[in-house]
């Protein structure tokens, strides 16, 4: 669920490891689907029951060290509860980020995982505002 039609993830090519990319209205909406297209390297989210909530908190000097510090704080929720994620709230305010993630016990017939994510990266790490309004979220994350 997305506040606006503008909302949006993809993946990015580079070399061994996969970029995430989150598009939308505010830098909020930008780093929740930056974590959806983190998932989406593990599997399909659409195939993902959010069920079960997970609160993370992070706090860094700007929104850059907070996209890379909030897709590591999911990446080490989703491998010490044994879990994937398929929605995620943020809020920024400041220095200070807190997030939520919603979603289960990783089921490995359903949920087929494509690979096990070591963490992201401050490779090609950028949180702008693009040309059209949108904001874009994006790093490398190490596979």
């Amino acid at each position: 669920m997305t506040d606006s039609d503008s909302a949006r993830w993809e993946h990015f090519e580079h070399m061994a490891d996969i970029g995430v990319r989150g598009f939308g209205a505010t830098p909020d909406e930008a780093f929740s689907q930056a974590a959806l297209a983190l998932s989406a390297v593990i599997c399909d989210p659409a195939s993902i029951r959010t069920t079960e909530k997970v609160e993370v908190e992070c706090e860094a000097a700007d929104l850059e060290l907070a996209l890379a510090d909030w897709l590591n704080a999911l990446v080490y929720e989703m491998s010490v509860r044994g879990m994937v994620f398929g929605r995620f709230r943020v809020d920024i305010a400041h220095d200070r980020l807190k997030g939520i993630a919603w979603g289960e016990p990783l089921d490995p017939l359903r949920h087929r995982p494509a690979v096990e994510i070591k963490g992201a990266t401050y490779t090609e790490l950028k949180v702008e505002r693009e040309a059209g309004g949108l904001w874009r979220a994006q790093c490398v994350v190490d596979v």
